[in-house]
């Protein structure tokens, strides 16, 4: 870290990496740091530790955030928890699979007309549009621009019987195993220069066949799991606990075996803790895409669409989007930005990458709050009801470790008082949170830690003197 320093009584810091402050004769300042826009600036109050004088208000509403009263219980979510999550693209073999991925991603993978063109799983990621952050963007000029971002997966073709080891069988489902969500990819257009494996275009089919599947893995996965569990109580008594975990498997059996997924279920807490180990398929969330022919994506028609809405409602619901690859395709060729504006008004027809984007990433639960200013403006990925504390780790474990307050802005009110700090505090729009706090989608946030929880070796002194540092800027 890289540390200039101001100072009055004595007191001098030269590095924010050494082992320990204590190592001076000088007494050790206890260090309250606030995170901006990829800077640290540290202001410390040499004051006995026994004041309280510079505690975080405290708020009369026993609903404060600060404090544990009026907390709600979040309510766990089937998945797997995190903020690096990934979306899949699944579907049958030639429905335009590798090719969204290339567009998406701005990539070039071999998409090829054939079968199992792509065998081993395609990574990386989309930015995900948001006019939020564009604003922040053209109001701070800053020197770094970070959005947040989707990660994406492309993944080989499933054809009938892949449960039982066709095609790339059980290689290919693990592929899915791996995502946190699916786009499934239906193909809706009729080419005879792109070859189906079931030789004719029917959407409800592909549609009933990768249903199938999945269902089939997650009964075998499910079976081994419940025998497993079982024969490890033989002859043995189950408690409370056994006897829930018990239920929960045969629940999610008799669910799979009446042809429904799991995640279309109402769990409780437990049980989703208990699903969430075994990663079933049917537990993911699920964007249907469903690929059209570039003219019938611009007259907004297609004789597939209604059955196909009609199958997704029978089938527990879910987002559809109708896209075309090929007018994405033809699009994104465009050389300029103007150009591909002037083509999507002559075609009466706006491309839906942006909202493909956006869909999977929230259809994960992931939100973003805002770090903002001339040096950087930048989306911290979170997923949604993650709490002051944790978020402030995104940035930095120290910041989740030592984490005191945070200082927040709703997005709508930063903008409305001009990106203003000063001008939110003036009309009473700039709050300061607790541990308790349940950061929202869009908030514009500060962090205040304290920098000794993340220190080791050292007893803490009182502080006598008063001294500012600023300036410490991550490595």
């Amino acid at each position: 870290a890289v540390v200039s320093t101001q100072s009055t009584g004595g007191n001098k810091v030269t590095s924010l990496s050494q082992p320990s402050l204590a190592q001076h004769h000088h007494p050790t300042p206890r260090l309250n740091l606030q995170y901006y826009i990829g800077v640290l600036y540290i202001r410390t109050t040499a004051t006995p530790t026994n004041n309280k004088s510079n505690a975080p208000p405290k708020q009369q509403n026993n609903k404060n955030p600060m404090s544990k009263k009026g907390e709600v219980e979040i309510k766990p979510t089937l998945g797997r928890p995190g903020n690096n999550l990934k979306m899949g693209i699944v579907g049958m073999p030639n429905v335009g699979k590798s090719s969204l991925f290339n567009i998406l991603c701005k990539m070039s993978i071999p998409a090829e007309n054939f079968p199992f063109c792509t065998i081993d799983p395609n990574v990386s990621r989309c930015p995900v549009p948001d006019e939020r952050y564009d604003w922040l963007c053209k109001v701070h000029k800053p020197a770094s621009e970070v959005p947040a971002f989707l990660h994406i997966t492309d993944i080989a073709g499933l054809v009938k019987g892949a449960s039982t080891g066709a095609g790339l069988g059980n290689n290919f489902l693990s592929h899915i195993q791996a995502v946190d969500g699916v786009f499934h990819m239906i193909r809706a257009f009729d080419d005879t220069d792109v070859v189906h494996v079931e030789e004719t275009v029917d959407p409800i089919r592909d549609l009933d066949i990768i249903h199938a599947e999945l269902i089939l893995k997650d009964i075998e996965w499910v079976t081994r799991a419940h025998e497993a569990f079982n024969k490890v109580l033989r002859g043995k008594a189950k408690d409370k606990a056994a006897q829930e975990h018990d239920a929960c498997l045969t629940k999610a059996l008799e669910l799979l075996n009446a042809g429904k997924h799991i995640r279309f279920n109402d769990w409780t807490g437990k049980e989703i803790e208990i699903l969430n180990e075994l990663r079933l398929l049917t537990a993911k969330p699920a964007i249907y895409l469903v690929n059209l022919s570039s003219d019938d994506f611009i007259r907004k028609k297609n004789k597939w669409l209604a059955k196909i809405k009609g199958w997704v409602d029978e089938h527990g619901g879910g987002p559809i989007i109708p896209l075309s690859v090929a007018f994405e395709k033809q699009l994104l060729d465009l050389p300029t930005d103007a150009d591909r504006l002037n083509f999507e008004k002559e075609k009466g027809a706006p491309s839906v990458i942006p909202k493909i984007a956006k869909t999977g990433y929230h259809h994960l639960q992931l939100i973003h709050f805002f770090t903002a200013g001339s040096d950087e403006v930048r989306c911290w990925t979170i997923q949604k009801n993650t709490k002051a504390p944790q978020a402030a780790g995104v940035i930095h474990t120290d910041f989740e470790n030592g984490f005191i307050m945070a200082e927040t802005i709703a997005f709508d009110d930063y903008k409305e008082c001009n990106a203003s700090e000063v001008a939110a505090k003036a009309a009473g729009k700039f709050r300061m949170e607790g541990k308790g706090y349940v950061v929202q989608d869009g908030d514009f946030m500060n962090f205040k830690f304290n920098a000794g929880a993340g220190l080791r070796g050292g007893k803490k002194k009182k502080k006598k003197k008063e001294c500012e540092y600023k300036n410490v800027y991550l490595p």
